[in-house]
Order: structure tokens, then C-alpha cells, then sequence
């Protein structure tokens, strides 16, 4: 065999070279427009439970509630001191170093009793600041009315409040805090998904396609029909008859599956901010576009005149000078958009228009109300 020129050698690495990155880039666009099973559904059951509770903060630095005008705050420090022993129904309190507060958290799935979880505190009364204070046993119902959590501990104020007088300064949000781990977990959720043969994937966006490719990924993954659309928003899954793991090993297997979410065609609005997010599905028929901003300009140039040098009676005066511009913005102002065109023939048409956010969400609208723009629109 004869040697292999450098000239081939250099042509043949350059070749290979096109057809690594050809097929990087198939490979890269398609795992790029997929996503994880694990991504797309919520598993039934697995979810978590709000709790609140009505507490008291001590140990403020007279920035608490004011007793006059809080009075569940008196109530409560009432209550309080009478549990512990100590009567003060009659008596005329004064103290501003106590506030009323709400306590929020969130009870994770399958929390444990005696784990910790965070909790948020918020002021209801007229309180200042909240830094400094202390939560006391604070108890957490859930939405039947039991005692989930109990909380209790130091707050941690991220924003302050400091001024005198004739003035003050606030940054952030000083009545309201966080104690980390400041919640004690008492009562357990039952739940057991280990010995379920049936189980229900929530949609976190209901599609009927998306719901239809999820359960085919699952079936031919699995090689076997156990997957099953049951709406928009849930796919039924049953364990496979022989399967050998338990119902939560069935669902770490089918998490790491990629599908490909459809979704509508959808263009959202935020009117307060001028945001416009168009999806790629956007479609738009052929529709003319005129856009003419009437602007008029009035600039006012006073002059001063003044009577000619050794004139006799002569006075100086100003005289007034308006100059009134008329643009009625033709000539450029006119976009034709030709039948099914895309999210970017549809983004080049409307800059065409020299246009700025304000007026392209009314463009947007009046293309909805035509007929002509294939999507909905949501405003924020």
C-alpha cells in the first residue's frame, strides 16, 4: 500500500471532523428539546401540605405592637400569662415589646415526627420591627384543623428600619423574618406508596399529546403496556404482574425517561412591564399591518425686538415665536405578513414597524380579534 499523502490525511480528518459535529448536533438537538418524565409530571401523593399558626414575638426593643391599637396583642399576652400563672385580666398594660405575628411553613412529603423545618413569620399589628424578637411555642394546624408542627426560636430579620425625626430609612422588609429549622414535626402524614399496584402522574401542564407520548415512552421502555392516558392532566400507571421492586423503584426507573412536551401556541403578555413571550408554535395568516403614530411638536422661541438706536419713543418688546411640527410617520410604517409564517418571520415583521413593546402588544391584540394570529393570549 502506498503512503497516504498530507494533503488526503488533512482532507479525511476534516471530513470526519463535519461528521462528529453533524451528529453532535443531531444528538445535542434532540435530548435538548426533550425532558425528563421527572420534569413534566407530579407523582400522586408525593406533595406538600401548608400549615399556619398564631404566635407571639417577645424581646422587641419597644418596636412592637401598640397595645391601643392592637388589641389582640393584649388578649393574647393575656392568655398567655394566665397558662403560666399569672392573672392580669384587670390590670392596664402598656408594654411595646411584644408583637402578634402569623407563622407559615410548609410540611414536606413523608416528613418524619421530631425533623425540622423552616418557618416564615410575618407581623399582623402595627409592629416596627420584628429584630431582635423571639417566637414562642407557636403551634402549626394544617388544613383539617390538627397540629402538625410546633415553632419556636429566634427570628432572623433581613431588612432594617432607622431614623429620626425628620427623616428615616427601610431596606427590605423589617416585620417580617425567617427561623431556620424553627419547627418541630409531631404528627406524621400516612402514607404508604410503597405498596400501591396502581398510581396516578400528574401533568404539571395538561396536554393531551404530551399525556399520550409519556405513556408510549413508558410502554416501550418498559416493553410492556402498564401506562395509560387517562385525561389531559393523568397518566395511570400499574406496576407490571412479576415485577420485582416495589411501586417507588417502578417510578425511579420511568423518572429518567425523555419525552417531548407539546404545547398550544401561546403568546403571553405582561401589560406593566412591556414583556411579550411568543412560543415557537405561533402561527399567523396573511394579514397587512399598518401602524402610523401621529406626533406633534410645539416649540415656543421667544424673540426680543428692540427699537433702533437713538429712536425716540421706542420700547423693547418680546415677541412670542411658535413653530409647529406635524409627523404622521408614512412611508414606513406598513408590514405584510405572508400566510403560515413563523415565530421569527412574525418577530422581523413587527420590527419592521420601528415599533416598541407598548404598541406591538396592541398589534398582538387587534391580530387576535382579526382572526389572523393562531395562538392565545394571555395577559399577566
Amino acid at each position: 500500500m502506498g503512503k497516504i499523502s498530507s494533503e488526503q490525511a488533512l482532507k479525511k480528518s476534516v471530513v470526519f471532523l463535519l461528521l462528529f459535529v453533524a451528529v453532535f448536533i443531531t444528538v445535542s438537538g434532540n435530548v435538548s428539546a426533550a425532558s425528563r418524565i421527572k420534569d413534566l409530571v407530579a407523582v400522586e401523593g408525593v406533595r406538600e401540605n401548608q400549615l399556619v399558626g398564631y404566635g407571639l414575638v417577645v424581646g422587641l426593643n419597644g418596636t412592637g405592637d401598640t397595645l391601643r391599637n392592637a388589641p389582640f396583642t393584649q388578649q393574647s399576652i393575656t392568655a398567655m400569662l394566665e397558662r403560666l400563672g399569672v392573672n392580669t385580666r384587670d390590670a392596664t398594660m402598656k408594654t411595646d415589646n411584644t408583637a402578634a405575628v402569623m407563622v407559615t411553613a410548609s410540611l414536606p412529603p413523608f416528613a418524619r415526627a421530631g425533623s425540622r423545618i423552616d418557618v416564615t413569620i410575618s407581623a399582623i399589628g402595627d409592629a416596627e420591627d420584628l429584630r431582635g424578637g423571639t417566637l414562642i411555642v407557636t403551634p402549626l394546624l394544617g388544613a383539617d384543623g390538627e397540629v402538625y408542627a410546633v415553632a419556636q426560636g429566634a427570628l432572623q430579620i433581613a431588612g432594617f428600619s432607622a431614623g429620626g425625626d425628620a427623616a428615616n430609612i427601610t431596606t427590605g422588609v423589617p416585620t417580617a423574618g425567617r427561623i431556620p429549622n424553627g419547627a418541630i414535626i409531631e404528627r406524621e402524614i400516612n402514607y404508604s406508596m410503597a405498596d400501591l399496584d396502581v398510581l396516578h402522574l400528574a401533568l404539571r401542564e395538561p396536554d393531551f399529546t404530551t399525556a399520550q407520548r409519556i405513556a408510549e415512552t413508558i410502554n416501550r421502555e418498559l416493553g410492556v403496556n402498564v401506562a395509560d392516558p387517562v385525561d389531559p392532566a393523568t397518566v395511570q400507571l400499574q406496576k407490571p404482574r412479576g415485577y420485582p421492586k416495589n411501586m417507588i423503584s417502578l417510578v425511579t426507573e420511568i423518572e429518567q425517561f425523555y419525552v417531548e412536551p407539546d404545547q398550544k401556541a401561546r403568546v403571553v403578555i405582561d401589560e406593566k412591564s412591556g414583556i411579550i413571550v411568543i412560543g415557537q408554535e405561533v402561527r399567523v395568516s396573511e394579514v397587512a399591518i399598518a401602524q402610523g403614530n401621529l406626533t406633534i411638536r410645539v416649540t415656543e422661541t421667544p424673540q426680543v425686538s428692540q427699537p433702533a438706536p437713538f429712536a425716540q419713543g421706542g420700547e423693547t418688546q418680546v415677541v412670542p415665536r411658535t413653530e409647529v411640527e406635524v409627523d404622521t410617520g408614512e412611508g414606513k410604517k406598513l408590514a405584510l405578513l405572508k400566510p403560515g409564517v413563523n415565530l421569527q418571520d412574525l418577530v422581523d415583521g413587527l420590527n419592521a414597524l420601528g415599533i416598541g413593546p407598548r404598541d406591538m402588544i396592541s398589534i398582538l391584540q387587534a391580530l387576535k380579534v382579526s382572526g389572523a394570529l393562531h395562538a392565545d393570549i394571555e395577559v399577566m
